[in-house]
């Protein structure tokens, strides 16, 4: 730990060569924070993503660096909330080479997207892609099966010059159920259910999920040889790791059923098992065996084109048009709420200290780093920045972060993680007095939605708690209840409501901690 704590007060980590301040800007640190939101959520929109990554030429296409002929050959499949905006822009590029495609999308999306105006989501009248929708509520249905089995239909019959682009995008599991006969949807829905409730964590989820599933953990591919596979994935899990998103359909994932069998008796689910179940995970061994052709043929390239740490990158640049120098903390902070808001309350004060902070505040840091998903390099990294913006005279800074952090629920109100994020974080910055406006913490949902209500998150700042107790508003008994959207839509009006309406995307959420110029005290 004393270690680690040295390196925050060694030389800067950045060199001075070429700094400048940035210009002041007389906007408001509310309206600036909703603006770096607003420009983090448009760097992952559906369209502008497939955009982005797909270079056309004449008779080719670029991806990820690597070259594709178009020969009049290309299949499209995807599944996803985002799919369907993703599929009308790669339509618009590629034009007649597409001969065919289905994506499998969510239950009554495309009536949605037209009540709000967002018609360039949305296919040509004379599209070669098949829309089926499905998975309403987010779970797998009967229609989203019927997608699926359309979708193995179609990649099953690729030769070797045919490529396939692959569409993927959160909620794209439930959009995607395979069971392997003779399993049915139900009982594979029943597994899960039961291993859920029984606290397994995602990993073990996603190990049982794949087992039983013929499309999952690399399935899709493995159907779709000897054909070229290119997948352009929009990540909503921290780390984007592949083989997570989406339950990773295009990348290999070979299941043990002793692994499978010994995840269900930890949780004492063996006995209970459907007969069908038990048929698919009786044999040893692999679900299948490694194919030496595909993998030495390379036939299959994952891009991520969208992703939570690309969110931030724009949210970056937006924040140093608009007067601030913009630190990225980490794209993957998780743990429980109340971590995660003592964490940023610590990181303020230590950012708004008039003078050197105390010892004890970067320790308390770097002790709750693991617990949020925050390495101690980077908290170190962004101390470092920080003390260097309180002694040099920076001006404004705009730390940026991202990820998913979970709540526990103790109550029945209405709201969702940012929002109890912010009002957890605004009652840690409480005497926490900075002129004229600041710090400032926004917390907000990429995906527009926070919780069952009409806001992504909320914004706060240190002033929070007098001016609910001014207006006769008890935090505390809001936060108990999981009430946090009544308590802001209460306090003046709703204005500190972060309500950005369909984004039509999602990489989790954004975190930002804007803070103004510190008066530096000379001695």
């Amino acid at each position: 730990m004393a270690r680690v704590l040295s390196l925050f007060r060694q030389k800067p980590f950045l060199a001075h060569v070429g700094r400048r301040k940035p210009t002041l800007c007389k906007m408001s640190m509310d309206s600036r924070a909703r603006m770096m939101f607003a420009a983090a959520v448009e760097a992952v929109h559906p369209d502008t993503v497939v955009r982005q990554a797909i270079e056309r030429k004449e008779d080719s296409i670029m991806i990820n660096g690597h070259k594709f002929t178009l020969k009049h050959n290309l299949h499209l499949v995807g599944f996803g909330k985002a799919v369907l905006g993703m599929a009308a822009e790669a339509e618009r590029i590629l034009g007649d080479h597409l001969v065919k495609g289905i994506i499998s999308v969510p239950h009554d999306i495309q009536q949605t997207l037209k009540q709000h105006g967002k018609d360039h989501l949305l296919l040509k009248e004379n599209s070669r892609i098949k829309v089926m929708e499905g998975a309403k509520h987010n779970l797998p249905d009967a229609d989203a099966q019927k997608a699926a089995e359309e979708i193995k239909q179609l990649t099953s019959e690729l030769t070797e010059n045919d490529l396939l682009l692959v569409l993927i995008s959160g909620g794209g599991s439930a959009l995607l159920p395979a069971p392997i006969p003779p399993i049915t949807l139900q009982e594979k829905h029943e597994v899960t259910r039961k291993l859920a409730g029984a606290g397994a964590t995602i990993q073990e989820l996603n190990t049982v999920r794949r087992s039983l599933s013929s499309l999952k953990g690399g399935g899709l591919a493995h159907c779709a040889h000897p054909a070229q596979v290119v997948s352009l994935i929009l990540s909503d899990v921290i780390g984007d790791p592949l083989d997570f998103i989406a339950s990773g359909p295009t990348v290999r994932s070979e299941v043990w059923h002793e692994e499978v069998l010994s995840v269900l008796e930890r949780y004492k689910l063996l006995d209970s098992l459907p007969a069908s179940v038990k048929d698919v995970l009786g044999s040893p061994g692999p679900r299948w065996r490694e194919n030496k052709e595909s993998n030495a043929s390379g036939h299959v390239l994952n891009a991520v084109i969208g992703s939570n740490s690309i969110a931030l990158q724009c949210a970056g640049r937006r924040a140093r048009e608009l007067g601030f120098r913009p630190v990225v903390l980490a794209p993957g902070v998780c743990g429980d709420v109340r971590a995660v808001s003592r964490l940023y309350g610590l990181l303020a004060r230590f950012a708004c200290s008039r003078e050197e902070p105390p010892p004890e505040i970067a320790a308390e840091l770097l002790r709750l780093g693991p617990d949020v998903g925050v390495e101690s390099w980077d908290l170190c990294r962004t101390m470092q920045v920080l003390g260097e913006g309180r002694t040099e005279g920076w001006g404004s800074t705009a730390l940026l972060a991202g990820g998913e952090p979970t709540v526990e629920l103790t109550g029945m109100g209405r709201g969702g993680r940012n929002q109890e994020l912010a009002l957890r974080v605004g009652l840690e910055l409480k005497g926490l007095e900075v002129p004229p406006n600041g710090p400032v913490f926004l917390s907000g949902g990429t995906d527009g939605q926070d919780g069952p209500t009409d806001a992504a998150g909320a914004i706060t700042d240190a002033g929070l708690y007098e001016e609910a107790e001014s207006q006769g508003l008890d935090i505390n008994s809001f936060l108990t209840y999981n009430d946090s959207y009544t308590f802001f839509t209460r306090l003046s009006n709703g204005q500190r409501l972060l309500v950005p309406g369909l984004t039509c995307t999602n990489v989790m959420d954004v975190h930002m901690l804007l803070i103004p110029p510190i008066p530096i005290t000379i001695r």
